[in-house]
């Protein structure tokens, strides 16, 4: 044996530990200090009340769901965590601009279309006060929820988008009313709107500019910014606006300039040169003798994903630390160098408040492997040529000639096909020679990645055959960034972690649609084509969790297949530490599903009542089973739309 061989042979025979765990799915790096790993081998989140803190196994709650008669999938609200979250993104910039000396305040705005269920804004908002953290809506809707959840006089409501007569209305009416509310001029025609509506409701209006910036972002979002970005003015836009406020005496109601260059940017220069470009506007606004006082620097502040802290999409290349002092230092510095006021600072950071707050939690139904037994001992007398061939593959497959095994295999297995086509080979052949096949690049994936001077088709060959690992949830639903843009979610079993995975997997979810899956996974270097997963036993559910699924995922998510909201549990500490299910939201039934789709559930009961008398009255049923029929139906209709195991 080769001491590659015997190295390898080691390494499968020593026993696995939770860190082989942890390393493997990169907790500890994505985590952030929000979820990590029992000594039981369980996935647990790190709830915080004031100075208690208590570590909680994903289980642990999956139990008390159980006890509670709720079912998978399911979406886990982490209270704490968002208060984490905020609390971490307005202290850091007050570190930042202590540390620095920047002469202002900062004041952070929530983007409502990043997560707009209420629970989330009502938290938000109730905890976000001690910050004067505030919201930014993007439509009339938003607006109606932000101007009745805002209790906040010193809270900023930032108005973004295009607005029609009645949004401006609202925008104006809130400030009548002592709240903060500032509509941002995104498009040329919108200024004259909101001058005219000002004028009727006789106030005088507080007013924002969104410029477009010669920085571009990276990554998906890239065309968010640069020139060719669909919202903001550009330089010779922004003049006129400037010019026709001096023209009707209002300059003094343009106080904050706007920009934003994307979501989720992963480089911190991008960051840093939008920044000190916005500053140079910024300035020479104040010169134009406009009153400012406010910049914001809209949204970007990244998530890493898959914990690399790298440039990549799914990642970024700084901390919320830098991201806060390096905005701070290149504003302060433009400012001082033309010795204009410090502006107050805000940020429309979404992504990175929600993101880590919820969980989406699923059981696996079912897995489909490619793995067959090897052939029979002897073959049947009437098999073809190809297939004996085949078997011979099978049966002198060793580590020196797996290339030429692997090459013969997918040319007898081919030959085998086109006999079936033309009707020279029967079904039952077909299946044992795809079983031998099978059996064969199943040994030959296994064996590849240990053989040195193998090619990358080899090596990859199990990835390739990964199993299919079932799950019971809707892609559509829950994760559609994930099917959308390819964004990756860090993906892996919340229990069973102390033991060896010793499977690969993709996964498929329930709906019939080819496109519902995933087969991209976190990797701390690339991205991974399979999830290394266990095998199930027959007398426990396999859960897997999806994570850091809090920002656009429920906004986003649609009813494909007719899969609606899953359940919702929203958990915190109570004030004595203890665990507390604070809220438990039950999923969308059939019935509303249908209703969604303009199908009226009564109607359907009607129909199909009709159609079971119309059976007994042929005679197909009986009348008691007429009844068992329409108490099925019904039931159903009440149902939830996922899967009861």
């Amino acid at each position: 044996m080769t001491t590659h061989a015997v190295k390898s042979a080691g390494q499968a025979l020593r026993r696995w530990t939770l860190a082989d765990s942890e390393e493997l799915y990169g907790i500890g790096n994505w985590g952030r200090g929000y979820f990590d790993m029992s000594e039981d081998g369980e996935v647990r989140v790190l709830l915080r009340r004031g100075d208690q803190t208590r570590p909680t196994s994903l289980m642990e709650i999956v139990a008390g769901m159980k006890e509670r008669g709720l079912s998978f999938p399911v979406l886990l609200r982490f209270g704490d965590v968002l208060d984490t979250r905020i609390e971490l993104l307005n202290t850091l910039f007050e570190k930042a601009i202590k540390d620095s000396g920047y002469r202002n305040s900062y004041r952070g705005v929530f983007p409502i279309k990043v997560n707009q269920q209420q629970q989330v804004i009502e938290e938000i908002t109730r905890f976000g006060r001690k910050y004067h953290h505030g919201l930014e809506a993007g439509s009339k809707a938003e607006l109606v929820a932000a101007l009745a959840y805002m209790n906040d006089p010193e809270a900023f409501i930032i108005c973004n988008g295009y607005k029609d007569n009645d949004f401006i209305d609202l925008a104006l009416y809130g400030l009548k009313m002592g709240i903060q509310v500032i509509p941002v001029i995104e498009m040329p025609g919108e200024l004259d709107v909101l001058l005219e509506r000002a004028k009727r409701l006789k106030i005088r209006p507080r007013l924002g500019v969104r410029v477009k910036l010669a920085t571009e972002g990276s990554g998906h979002w890239i065309e968010s910014g640069g020139d060719r970005s669909v919202f903001g003015l550009n330089m010779t836009q922004l003049i006129d606006v400037v010019d026709r406020l001096r023209e009707v005496d209002m300059l003094d109601c343009l106080e904050l300039l706007h920009y934003h260059i994307g979501s989720q940017i992963p480089t911190i220069r991008t960051i840093r040169t939008a920044a000190n470009e916005a500053a140079r506007v910024y300035v020479d606004l104040v010169r134009e003798g406009a009153k400012m006082g406010i910049m914001n620097t809209g949204g970007g502040l990244g998530v890493d994903y898959d914990g690399s802290n790298t440039a990549s999409s799914s990642s970024t290349n700084y901390t919320m630390q830098e991201y806060c002092a390096d905005i701070v230092e290149a504003v302060m510095s433009v400012a001082d160098e033309a010795g204009v006021e410090h502006p107050v600072l805000i940020s429309e950071s979404g992504r990175a408040t929600v993101a880590h707050y919820s969980v989406l939690l699923f059981n696996i139904m079912d897995v489909c492997t490619f793995e067959h037994k090897g052939p029979p001992e002897t073959l049947p007398d009437d098999v073809c040529e190809q297939t004996k061939n085949l078997k011979n593959a099978s049966d002198i497959l060793n580590p020196k000639n797996l290339k030429e095994c692997y090459n013969d295999a997918l040319y007898y297995r081919d030959k085998i096909r086109s006999l079936f086509a033309h009707g020279d080979v029967s079904l039952r052949e077909r299946a044992l020679a795809e079983s031998i096949f099978w059996n064969i690049m199943s040994r030959v994936a296994v064996e590849a990645p240990r053989q040195k001077n193998m090619s990358d088709e080899l090596k990859n060959l199990k990835s390739a055959m990964a199993d299919v690992y079932y799950g019971n949830f809707s892609l559509f639903q829950s994760l559609p960034d994930a099917w959308a843009i390819d964004q990756l979610f860090p993906i892996l079993p919340v229990h069973r972690l102390n033991e060896r995975p010793t499977r690969t997997g993709i996964i498929a979810d329930c709906t019939c649609d080819c496109d519902g899956k995933i087969d991209r996974f976190i990797d701390m270097h690339d991205v991974k084509k399979g999830l290394p997963l266990h095998e199930l036993r027959s007398d426990e559910e396999y859960i897997l969790g999806a994570f850091l699924v809090g920002a656009y995922q429920e906004t986003l998510g649609d009813l494909h297949n007719l899969f609606g909201d899953t359940n919702v549990i929203s958990i915190r500490l109570d004030d004595d530490g203890e665990v507390e299910f604070t809220r438990e939201i039950i999923g969308d039934s059939v019935a509303d599903v249908l209703a969604y789709v303009e199908y009226d559930p009564k109607n359907l009961v009607e129909k199909i009542r009709a159609h079971a008398e119309s059976s007994v009255r042929r005679r197909q049923i009986s009348a008691q089973e007429r009844r068992e029929i329409m108490s099925v139906f019904e039931e159903i209709l009440r149902g939830h739309t996922y899967f009861d195991m």
